[in-house]
């Protein structure tokens, strides 16, 4: 049973990794696009997908992150994670813009830096 525990675990940090990898690429993109070319700004400035994307981040960092933190009994991860995630936090506090990007982008590297930490010390 714990093995197959781990094993979602490790799953859910590799997902983690890939999600915090889009959002990134979505707030360069959305930067770009709408910033440099006025293209995409109602559906890539939609508050909703922030939301949704923090929503799916914090739940499967909290999983994952969690799960790793228990068996490892390592902070680093966890702490790392949870630094990424109110960064996130704070981006969807202050609205859309450059700060808003920048607060993003540091807590999604954060947040996928949590994951890698917890995968390297599930080994």
């Amino acid at each position: 049973m714990n093995s197959i525990i781990f094993r979602i675990r490790g799953q859910l940090d590799r997902v983690g990794v890939v999600l915090s990898c889009l959002c990134l690429v979505h707030c360069v993109v959305g930067l770009v696009l709408v910033a440099g070319l006025g293209l995409g700004g109602t559906f890539l400035l939609d508050p909703s997908i922030h939301k949704v994307g923090l929503l799916l981040a914090t739940i499967i960092a909290g999983v994952a992150i969690g799960i790793g933190a228990i068996r490892h009994r390592r902070p680093l991860p966890f702490v790392v994670a949870m630094t990424g995630l109110s960064f996130m936090g704070g981006a969807l506090a202050i609205g859309h813009g450059y700060e808003e990007a920048v607060l993003t982008v540091i807590g999604v590297v954060l947040v996928a830096s949590g994951h890698i930490l917890n995968l390297r010390r599930a080994v």
